[in-house]
C-alpha cells in the first residue's frame, strides 16, 4: 500500500509484533533497537541510531517517555525535523505530565505528539488485536489512525493530548487489581486442595471469567513468568495512577495497596518477570502447591 514512511523505535515483546503488522500492512517501515540484532532481523529496514530515521510517523514502544527523551534527544528530534518527520506516537503507558512535557519539546520542532497506549498485551500486540486509546488533536488523529489500525483492533480517540493516557491508567487500575485477584484465588483454591488447572476451567465458564484470567492463568498454574507485561512497568503504571488520583482527589483506595503488593517483587528482584509473577509474593516456595496424586 502507499502510505507514510513509520519508524519504529523499541522492538521489545510489544514493539516488534508492531513492526512486523506494518511492514505486512505495505507501509515504508525503519525501525531502530538498543539491541541490534533485534532490528536487524528486519533487515535493510534497520537504522543504526535513533537519529538516522527518516520516516514521517515514529512510533514509540519503548518502556516509558523517559527512555525516549534518552535516544531521542534535540539534535536527533533536529535531524527528524529536517527529514520530515511530523509526529511522534507514544505507544507506551506514561504520565500525563511526561506526555505533556514531550509534546511541548517536540511541538519546538514542528513535530505533533500523539499519546496511544497500547492494551492486549504480547499476545494482543502478535495477534494485531490491540486496543489503542489516543489522545491528540482531531487534526493529528487523522493523520495517524490509517498507521494504528494496521495492528490494532479497537483504536478510540478519546480527546486531547493527554487523553489516551489517562484512559491506559484506568486500564491498567482495573488490570493490576484483576490479576492479584486470580493470583489470590488460584493461591486460596490450592492450600484448600483443588487443582488449579479445573479451579481455572470452572472460573472461565461463570462471571469470573476475564481477559486476565484467559491470557494470565496459565502463567500463574505453571509458574512460568517469561515477560509480557513487567512487573516493573504494573508498578510503574499504578504510580502513575496513584498520582492522578491525588491530583484529582480521588481514592483509589484499592489500587494503592495492590501497588504496594506488587512492589514486593521489585524488592525481590522480579521486577523483569511477567506481573503475573505477583503469584510469587501470595504462595513463595510453592507453600500453595497441592499435595500430589
Amino acid at each position: 500500500m502507499n502510505g507514510p514512511t513509520v519508524g519504529v523505535v523499541g522492538l521489545g515483546p510489544m514493539g516488534a509484533p508492531v513492526a512486523g503488522h506494518l511492514a505486512r500492512a505495505g507501509f515504508p517501515l525503519q525501525v531502530w533497537n538498543r539491541t541490534r540484532e533485534k532490528a536487524e532481523a528486519f533487515g535493510d529496514r534497520a537504522v543504526a541510531r535513533p537519529g538516522d530515521l527518516r520516516a514521517e510517523i515514529v512510533l514509540s514502544a519503548l518502556p516509558d517517555v523517559d527512555q525516549f527523551d534518552e535516544i531521542a534527544p534535540d539534535p536527533a528530534i533536529s535531524e527528524w525535523a529536517g527529514h520530515g518527520t511530523t509526529h511522534v506516537v507514544v505507544l507506551s503507558t506514561t504520565s500525563r505530565q511526561k506526555a505533556g512535557r514531550l509534546a511541548e519539546r517536540l511541538g519546538g520542532f514542528g513535530i505533533a505528539v500523539v499519546d496511544a497506549p497500547m492494551s492486549g498485551g504480547d499476545a494482543g500486540a502478535r495477534a494485531g488485536t490491540l486496543s489503542l486509546m489516543v489522545g491528540a488533536t482531531p487534526t493529528a488523529y487523522r493523520h495517524v489512525e490509517p498507521v494504528l489500525r494496521s495492528f490494532a483492533a479497537t483504536v478510540e480517540h478519546m480527546g486531547p493530548p493527554g487523553a489516551g493516557t489517562v484512559a491506559k491508567l484506568c486500564n491498567q487500575v482495573i488490570v493490576a487489581a484483576t490479576l492479584l485477584s486470580v493470583a489470590e484465588a488460584i493461591d486460596l483454591g490450592r492450600r484448600a486442595g483443588l487443582r488449579g488447572e479445573q479451579l481455572v476451567r470452572v472460573l472461565r465458564g461463570g462471571l469470573a471469567a476475564s481477559a486476565v484470567l484467559e491470557a494470565k492463568a496459565a502463567k500463574i498454574l505453571e509458574r512460568e513468568y517469561g515477560l509480557g507485561g513487567s512487573a516493573a512497568n504494573q508498578v510503574k503504571d499504578l504510580r502513575y495512577a496513584a498520582a492522578l488520583a491525588d491530583e484529582l482527589g480521588a481514592r483509589l483506595p484499592q489500587s494503592r495497596r495492590t501497588k504496594e503488593v506488587f512492589a514486593e517483587l521489585l524488592g525481590r528482584g522480579l521486577g523483569g518477570e511477567d506481573h503475573s509473577a505477583v503469584y510469587e509474593v501470595l504462595s513463595p516456595g510453592g507453600d500453595g502447591e497441592p499435595p500430589p496424586g
